[in-house]
């Protein structure tokens, strides 16, 4: 392990400008710097550097993270190379902390399992395309669906025979548990094994990065499952990963978009008559790390789905998943091709340019959402439009505020005969948590029933939904999870899923978090010097404060760790806590907000509070009819110290 506060002392020696600006070319653009998003393909600039406050933002994609995190997301380093890395270059050693044999011993096995899955899964690829040069019937199959043996040799295809321990003969140790912990293998409750894929034209999964990571496989023959996938592993998780993004890189670029599919045979037969930005899901309903990963490749997106009730079923769980990533600079349309036809025969009967054809009148989100709701619901009666506005709150509600959001919201009031204004107050209003849960075995974003019921997507930046109150009561409507839990007993909060992306979070009717806290909150985060300077008294009143644990949190870690930036506090924070998702959302803002005497800043919100503390309990005694001489000294004091607090602030 190394320490965190290495980590610490390293991040404040480190220029993530440097950093970054190896990989990426960037230009000034007034305190920070601008350049194009290696994450995902843009034409004008959306990511943003900041030297002072030394962290990077994709307003694209939402790329964010310090020094290190950039060299993890963008080269693929591990975190140990990446520390590594920056060290080397600032003349560092890294140092290790004192483990135990049998830590260290852990430690190696983990590595060893990973590094020795890997090699498994490698060896079945080459063994299963050795196999396709000898199985005729795969061959002729994937003749008759029209496939050369360049675009199997492009995307690996193989073949796994009929044999049911056909891997035996290439593992001669079949018994070995990494087989079945790498999904290759099935045991039996009587502990006797065979392959999992057999008589199928194996499709292998690449990661982003162009690492192995499982495998699909599809029968030729007439039998169910006609589509078979590799088990969650410690490589591969359905939900993460896009089968063909790896491959469709170069013709995302060159086609201007991504296109989503539903099966990877689709990806494939695209591909075979020149049509190479496919990507498909692999049995799963979308999910909100897909969503993320099709905006990093691409700031235009085309779903494709079959025309029939299914497709539409599907077609309406992807646009649940990508309601928080919608934007005004991303295009995310709908493509229903006719119920007769999926991608693959419809390229087959018309052609790449008909396709492609399609794909420019594919119909965008907003309206596929609009006319999906209104063909509902009877908006010619007051019942139906009152029960589509019902239907539409918890899906506007994901959104983040912005251009569009307005745009949307504007024509659905058209539809049910409301004014902007009435429909904002009433999409103000909580949903109903319940109706729309998410579901824990979702994954993410998809599945049945798993429309999320609050607002917060975390991964959205703050910035972009506007940080306004609707109604001046001091409470943002349009808060992320975080915001709306700190500080509750029993409250739900947002979580994010094991990658750690976002996922929603449930509105709580409780304490909300107010103004001030979001105030001081980014004032720490722009200047974590300024904790050094609290005393004891000060302390205390963070700490009482019912709305103010994040707060406390933050002063917490700061001391703790040392972090001198919010580069450094978004390493330092507990990646699943609110406090982690808090300072992503709001550093956001530290790039366009800066005050010129933070300390001033910082010392006038103190005051507020302790004004405001005072004065609840003054009220509080006033309430209890002052029955006692200590009550009424009490109250007094309190008094005099009030007035003193308000001649002070003038």
């Amino acid at each position: 392990m190394i320490p965190e506060s290495f980590i610490q002392e390293l991040l404040a020696r480190v220029d993530i400008v440097d950093v970054v600006g190896r990989y990426v070319q960037l230009r000034k653009g007034g305190a920070n710097l601008l350049g194009l998003c290696p994450f995902h393909t843009e034409k004008t600039p959306s990511f943003t550097v900041s030297p002072t406050k030394q962290f990077y933002h994709c307003f694209g994609c939402g790329a964010h993270g310090s020094a290190l995190r950039f060299l993890t997301e963008h080269t693929g380093a591990s975190f140990p190379e990446a520390v590594r890395t920056l060290a080397a270059g600032v003349g560092m050693t890294v140092p290790e902390e004192p483990r135990t044999p049998r830590q260290k011993a852990a430690e190696r096995e983990r590595r060893e399992e990973g590094s020795r899955q890997q090699q498994i899964l490698e060896q079945a690829q080459a063994h299963y395309r050795a196999s396709l040069k000898q199985a005729p019937d795969a061959i002729a199959y994937l003749k008759r669906r029209g496939l050369s043996g360049e675009i199997a040799a492009r995307f690996g295809l193989g073949w796994a025979g009929s044999d049911r321990r056909g891997l035996a003969s290439l593992f001669s140790h079949y018994e070995d548990p990494a087989l079945l912990e790498s999904g290759l293998v099935i045991e039996a409750e009587d502990g006797r094994r065979h392959d999992r894929f057999r008589s199928r034209i194996m499709f292998p999964i690449r990661n982003s990065r162009g690492k192995l990571v499982g495998f699909g496989g599809r029968l030729i023959e007439a039998g169910e499952p006609k589509y078979l996938n590799s088990p969650e592993t410690p490589l591969f998780s359905k939900g993460n990963e896009l089968y063909g993004l790896h491959e469709a890189r170069g013709g995302i670029h060159t086609e201007g978009c991504v296109l989503v599919v539903e099966g990877y045979m689709d990806v494939v037969a695209l591909a075979q008559f020149g049509l190479t930005n496919a990507v498909a899901t692999l049995g799963t309903s979308t999910t909100a790390n897909h969503i993320q990963k099709l905006r990093r490749a691409s700031d235009r997106i085309v779903f494709s789905f079959d025309g029939d009730n299914a497709g539409r079923k599907a077609a309406w769980r992807a646009l649940q998943a990508c309601l928080p990533w919608v934007a005004e600079d991303v295009s995310m349309r709908f493509l229903f091709l006719p119920q007769e036809h999926d991608p693959d025969s419809y390229i087959r009967a018309y052609g790449a340019q008909a396709l492609r054809a399609c794909l420019d009148e594919a119909i965008p989100l907003s309206r596929f959402m609009l006319d999906e709701m209104a063909a509902r619901h009877d908006l010619a009666e007051a019942e139906g439009r009152a029960a589509c506005v019902h239907e539409a709150r918890p899906l506007f509600a994901q959104m983040p505020e912005g251009g569009y959001r307005l745009q949307v919201e504007r024509e659905f009031a058209q539809r049910v005969r409301l004014t902007p204004e009435e429909l904002s107050r009433m999409l103000a209003q909580d949903p109903d948590p319940h109706r729309f849960a998410p579901s824990p075995a979702a994954g993410g974003v998809g599945g049945s029933g798993d429309v999320a019921s609050g607002a917060a997507f975390s991964g959205v930046p703050i910035a972009a939904r506007g940080s306004t109150p609707h109604d001046g009561s001091g409470v943002y409507a349009d808060e992320p999870a975080w915001m709306r839990t700190q500080g509750l007993e029993g409250a739900i909060p947002a979580g994010r899923a094991a990658s750690g992306r976002q996922r929603p979070g449930r509105r709580s009717a409780a304490r909300l978090v107010t103004p001030m806290a979001r105030r001081l909150l980014r004032l720490l985060l722009a200047h974590p010097d300024l904790v050094v300077r609290l005393g004891d008294q000060q302390l205390e009143l963070l700490a009482r404060h019912p709305h103010l644990t994040l707060v406390s949190d933050l002063v917490r870690l700061v001391s703790r760790c040392g972090a001198t930036h919010a580069g450094a506090l978004l390493e330092a924070a507990d990646p699943d806590s609110d406090l982690a998702h808090a300072i992503q959302d709001l550093s956001t803002e530290l790039l366009v907000h800066d005050l010129p005497d933070p300390q001033a800043e910082w010392d006038d919100a103190l005051r507020v509070l302790e004004r405001q503390a005072v004065q609840e309990q003054c009220d509080r005694l006033i309430q209890g009819g002052l029955t006692t001489d200590g009550e009424r000294r009490r109250y007094q004091e309190l008094s005099r110290r009030l007035a003193r607090l308000k001649a002070a602030a003038g």
